[in-house]
């Protein structure tokens, strides 16, 4: 087996297997009972699309795809930030007395 036979058959597995995570963050942002769950599936689902491009960019050698990634990167950071952000103040609206002492 040559390197470039290794290379193939290597990213065509991490492909699959990323797919299959892809999958199961999508079923687990569908079906997440709270909406904690839903976020953090969500930035699984980024970081899983950050490797899945990760691998394209090795599979097809055009390293632009990388620049791809990192935007894919702070583009999930910024999501989780946000929605963060959301959680913390909707529950300070549901319990005014919490966030009193701000």
């Amino acid at each position: 087996m040559t390197a470039t036979q290794f290379i193939e058959w290597a990213t065509l597995i991490s492909l699959v297997l990323l797919a299959v995570a892809l999958l199961v963050s999508l079923v687990r942002i569908v079906i997440g009972p709270s909406l904690s769950d839903r976020v953090l599936a969500l930035d699984l689902l980024a970081v899983v699309a950050m490797g899945f491009v990760g691998a394209i960019a090795v599979r097809t050698g055009l390293w632009l795809y990388l620049d791809i990634a990192i935007a894919l990167a702070l583009l999930g950071f910024l999501a989780t930030v946000a929605l963060a952000r959301y959680i913390l103040l909707r529950g300070v609206r549901q319990n005014p007395a919490q966030g009193e002492g701000r």
